[in-house]
């Protein structure tokens, strides 16, 4: 049995000599040397820099999210101005990562649409696996934004929840307080009227009395748009949660249409292959409909062969 001999040597010793024919210095031809052991990284392409981008920022909004939780939901930790900031803030990370989302779902379109060929059927498979594999990095990182955004709905709920928790016992205390204020006037007017009839004057009672009607005219508008104004803040804060919840939707929906586009690619390719199968077995059919009737007329033809020299 033969031994297998190393030949790693004698191959550098001919790259070496092939080198030194060509005018390679020490160092040149060292580097080249060195290439056989240390092979240079692949030049990523644009759009696994862009999906590395669109990864890092989701994960710079989860970690967002994470570090303001506790500011944003208790409410003795910071204002309504600084939550609102820290809302504002979170909605601009999630326009950002959106964007990018869709940069790279234009991308995989355009490089779609310049790939295939004529009558608009893909010609090379390995460009359309690296399409494939494209759509599953943009499902990918849709989910992840979803997930994270998801997170900070469920924190947005509690706030909006604690707004309108606060927003109807004030309503009721207000309603009680409007109520005892305008008791107390009019115990007051009573008085008052009592000691007018006492008094001798007659245009100071009725002054008074105009006085208190007025207030009570007052105190019973000024009630009137205090509970408009409650509610019309309830209201707001529960078109503002439907309308998040409604976006949140939004995105699931995203995701269906993206999982249903690939579930048609793939079915796409199967029809192309089908179409394929079937041509093959049309032409099959007709080889062997000729090999028939060649065997027919061969068979024939040796009968009235085989007769005549008979």
């Amino acid at each position: 049995m033969a031994r297998n001999r190393d030949r790693t040597e004698d191959f550098k010793d001919a790259v070496r000599q092939t080198a030194i024919s060509l005018g390679y210095n020490e160092s040149k031809i060292a580097a080249v040397l060195a290439s056989f052991i240390i092979h240079k990284p692949r030049q990523r392409s644009a759009f696994t820099k862009a999906a590395i981008k669109t990864l890092e920022s989701i994960g710079a909004l989860e970690d967002f999210i994470l570090k303001h939780r506790k500011d944003y939901v208790d409410l003795h930790r910071t204002t309504e101005q600084e939550r609102d900031s820290i809302e504002h803030e979170v909605t601009v990370f999630i326009k950002v990562c959106k964007e990018q989302i869709d940069f790279l779902k234009n991308s995989i379109t355009d490089e779609e649409s310049t790939s295939k060929g004529w009558l608009g059927i893909a010609g090379d498979k390995s460009n359309a696996d690296t399409i494939a594999h494209k759509h599953g990095v943009v499902l990918i990182l849709s989910e992840r934004l979803h997930s994270v955004t998801a997170q900070f709905d469920q924190l947005r709920a509690v706030r909006f929840q604690d707004a309108i928790n606060k927003a109807i016992p004030r309503k009721k205390l207000n309603r009680v307080s409007i109520s005892n204020s305008t008791a107390t006037p009019k115990s007051d007017s009573i008085l008052e009227l009592e000691q007018a009839d006492e008094l001798p004057h007659e245009p100071l009672r009725v002054q008074q009395q105009l006085l208190d009607d007025e207030t009570r005219a007052l105190q019973v508008e000024l009630s009137s748009l205090i509970d408009a104004v409650q509610e019309t803040e309830t209201k707001m804060v529960e078109v503002s949660a439907l309308n998040h919840l409604m976006s949140t939707h939004v995105l699931q929906q995203a995701q269906q249409i993206e999982l249903l586009y690939e579930q048609a690619i793939e079915a796409t390719k199967n029809v192309e292959m089908g179409n394929k199968e079937l041509t093959l077995a049309i032409k099959r059919n007709s080889s062997g409909r000729t090999f028939l009737l060649l065997f027919l007329f061969v068979l024939t033809f040796s009968i009235l062969f085989l007769d005549w020299y008979s």
